[in-house]
């Protein structure tokens, strides 16, 4: 794996982790103690977060989905290609009815910080190439 990747997913010890393309750091923690319970992220001093059950969910949609899907990143109130990972995060027919993220306007862009934490926890698999990646559940 050619993230950087450590800490232990606490506000205090938060997961040090690289976007699908490796172009920028970011820090990721869960906060069970919010309601809803959250996994966090701070990029710069831009802080967003989603529910934190998007972990379980993505991971078994993933596993259900079985093959490649395209991440198809995206920032809330932009379009979203159907069939992405970024998709399915703001879909009305997924497990939460719509968003996973918790902060009006700043609930997209799952696929570029979900996607990685799937994988720093071995839930998943991630492309790192420069555009156009794609997740799958963790083979094997």
């Amino acid at each position: 794996m050619s993230m950087i990747t450590y800490g232990n997913g606490t506000a205090d010890d938060p997961w040090i982790l690289k976007t699908p393309p490796l172009s920028s750091s970011f820090q990721a923690w869960k906060d069970e103690a919010r309601d809803p319970p959250a996994v966090v992220v701070q990029v710069g001093t831009t802080q967003l977060s989603y529910q934190l059950r998007a972990l379980d969910d993505a991971a078994e949609m993933l596993r259900t989905h079985g093959d490649w899907m395209p991440l198809g990143n995206a920032d809330e109130g932009k379009p979203v290609k159907d069939g992405t990972f970024e998709a399915w995060a703001r879909d009305p027919g997924n497990p939460v009815g719509g968003y996973y993220g918790l902060r009006k306007g700043y609930r997209g862009r799952f696929a570029n910080y979900v996607g990685p934490i799937l994988e720093h926890l071995g839930l998943a698999e991630l492309e790192h190439n420069a555009r156009n990646n794609r997740i799958r559940a963790r083979q094997g």
